[in-house]
């Protein structure tokens, strides 16, 4: 299952930000990466993280995401939201067989 996790505000000073516990930020995302369990990584306009996530349930997104150090220290926190494949094409096929692929 796909899940969107978009940071929010927290309200932390900017101070709290070590270049070291950064660095163990990018460390643990590019682990969670290699792993899959993320599999997309951004910033916002607003430089929020935003990601999609590749785990079995919002409980194991949840831990994911709580294994993030700047998550685990009360730095930053996300919202979660569980993502649906798209059904609005189905608006405008009138054969749902035509182009269709069998996996």
């Amino acid at each position: 299952m796909k899940y969107l996790a978009i940071e929010q505000d927290t309200g932390v000073d900017g101070q709290a930000f070590s270049p070291e516990l950064l660095r163990s930020e990018a460390f643990r995302a590019h682990e969670l990466y290699l792993e899959g369990s993320i599999r997309e990584l951004y910033f916002d306009e607003n430089h929020y993280a935003v990601m999609v996530l590749e785990c079995e349930s919002r409980e194991k997104a949840g831990a994911v995401l709580a294994s993030l150090p700047l998550v685990s220290n009360g730095l930053i926190r996300f919202a979660i939201r569980e993502l649906h494949p798209y059904t609005g094409f189905g608006r405008i096929i009138v054969d749902p067989g035509f182009g269709s692929v069998s996996c």
